[in-house]
């Protein structure tokens, strides 16, 4: 089994920065893929960025791209997501996830069978 453990969320002002970060621990961690997904209330979980867990290889949803930056450290089995220029629409919980069977960094849900317990991040106005 494996366990993501998201961490950095918590409450920031229109324009600041968070960096969310989720450390991947368990029996033989070796998904090819990672990715951040979020859930603002009231609505469908929606994907907001992934990485290849061996080229570094990265894909951003257009709704957050030149903010958002996914990044990985393989040493640690963590990835980061370092949040700037953050909006009141951002306000949401991130969770982070992983696919047993993934081959490539992908954007659907259906790809990804492991899921961390979300952070919330919330952004005033």
């Amino acid at each position: 089994q494996v366990q993501l453990v998201e961490s950095g969320g918590g409450l920031v002002q229109a324009g600041g920065s968070l960096r969310l970060s989720c450390a991947a621990s368990g029996r033989t961690f070796n998904s090819n893929a990672m990715g951040w997904f979020r859930q603002a209330p009231g609505k469908e979980r929606e994907f907001v960025a992934a990485i290849s867990w061996s080229s570094g290889n990265a894909y951003v949803a257009n709704s957050v791209k030149g903010r958002f930056t996914i990044s990985r450290d393989n040493a640690k089995n963590t990835m980061y997501l370092q949040m700037n220029s953050l909006k009141p629409e951002d306000t949401a919980v991130y969770y982070c996830a992983a696919g047993s069977t993934i081959t490539t960094i992908s954007p659907h849900l259906r790809e990804y069978d492991y899921w961390g317990q979300g952070t919330q991040v919330t952004v005033s106005s």
